[in-house]
């Protein structure tokens, strides 16, 4: 899958305050957080190897990025969701980075607003009911109407930033079902959040609780051109792709 790659040579700047300036200290903090673990895309792709390595890349960079900024920086566990797949099929793989391991690979259902088995359309509006895109911090857990559940903070700003506000988090539902979704061409539909099975919703959540990442992908075009946090990521992973060229040349 192609990528649009952009780079912009002012794109921290125009960050949201969000992703405002680190404090002093934060470098260090960097640098002793790089010394624990140094995670890559391609060591990801060898633990998801059915995983688009793209979107992986892609996921890993604009985590890097909020990272650099001051954002979860302790944070040691990124979920890649990838909604041009189908809800049939496993669009889900969430990492243990510190210990370089793969905890699951799943389906995930997506917001009845964004369309049928694969999504086309995604909205940060209130009463969308569809789901949003990009870079999400994890916060705490709570007991709600569909059970245990996960809040998440949307990090892009006009994309997923409304994600409180609307109560998109993670929990698990009974209409995530594969079984049921053959028969009617699709997996049931949430109202925008990234739903799971119940059987495996709660251990997804613990290991993603309190200020871990979530990213959503698809290749929506103004996503991709206008979100500073994707841009960075693209801006990223450019690098990267020229860097591995240079040295694989030398």
């Amino acid at each position: 899958m192609a990528l649009l790659l952009i780079a912009s040579p002012g794109l921290l700047a125009s960050i949201s305050p969000a992703m405002a300036a680190t404090p002093s200290t934060a470098p260090d903090l960097l640098a002793r957080a790089d010394v624990r673990y140094q995670p890559t895309a391609a060591s990801l792709d060898r633990l998801a190897p059915d995983a688009d390595p793209d979107v992986v890349a892609l996921g890993l960079g604009i985590m890097q990025c909020a990272q650099q900024h001051g954002v979860g920086e302790n944070a040691r566990r990124l979920a890649i969701i990838d909604y041009s797949r189908s809800s049939l099929t496993p669009r889900l793989w969430v990492f243990d980075l510190a210990r370089n391991t793969l905890l699951y690979r799943e389906v995930v259902a997506h917001g009845q607003g964004s369309g049928g088995d694969i999504p086309d359309h995604f909205s940060n509006r209130e009463g969308s009911h569809a789901s949003s895109l990009g870079l999400f911090l994890t916060g705490q857990t709570y007991e709600g109407k569909n059970g245990y559940s996960l809040r998440m903070e949307g990090l892009e700003p006009g994309f997923n930033d409304a994600a409180m506000s609307r109560a998109i988090v993670i929990h698990g539902a009974d209409y995530v079902n594969p079984a049921a979704g053959e028969a009617q061409g699709r997996l049931g539909r949430s109202w925008g959040c990234p739903a799971l099975r119940p059987g495996i919703a709660d251990g997804v959540i613990d290991v993603l609780k309190d200020g871990q990442f979530v990213f959503s992908y698809y290749p929506e075009r103004e996503w991709l051109m206008r979100s500073a946090l994707a841009r960075c990521g693209q801006a990223r992973v450019a690098q990267n792709v020229h860097e591995h060229r240079w040295l694989g040349a030398r």
